[in-house]
C-alpha cells in the first residue's frame, strides 16, 4: 500500500474531511489533498501525520508492517 493510500485510509477510519485533518495538522488544504493524491511530503510534513493519526513513520513508508512500531 502506497503512503497515500495509507493517509487516506487513516482519515476515513476517523470519519474525517481532508479540510479539517489538514486544518488540525497545520497543513494546507492543498498540500494535504496533494500528499494523499501521491506527492511526496516534506519531512516535517510527514513527521506531523504520523504523529496525528498515531502511527510509525516507518510503517507509513512502507518499512514494516507493524503499523505502531513508534510505541515499542
Amino acid at each position: 500500500m502506497e503512503l497515500s493510500e495509507k493517509i487516506r485510509m487513516l482519515r476515513k477510519e476517523l470519519k474525517m474531511s481532508q479540510p479539517t485533518v489538514a486544518k488540525e495538522m497545520g497543513l494546507t488544504m492543498r498540500g494535504y489533498q496533494n500528499i494523499e493524491l501521491g506527492a511526496e511530503p516534506r519531512y516535517s510534513s510527514l513527521f506531523r501525520i504520523a504523529e496525528y493519526y498515531d502511527v510509525s513513520v516507518d510503517w507509513l513508508m512502507g518499512r514494516t508492517e507493524n503499523r505502531y512500531a513508534h510505541r515499542s
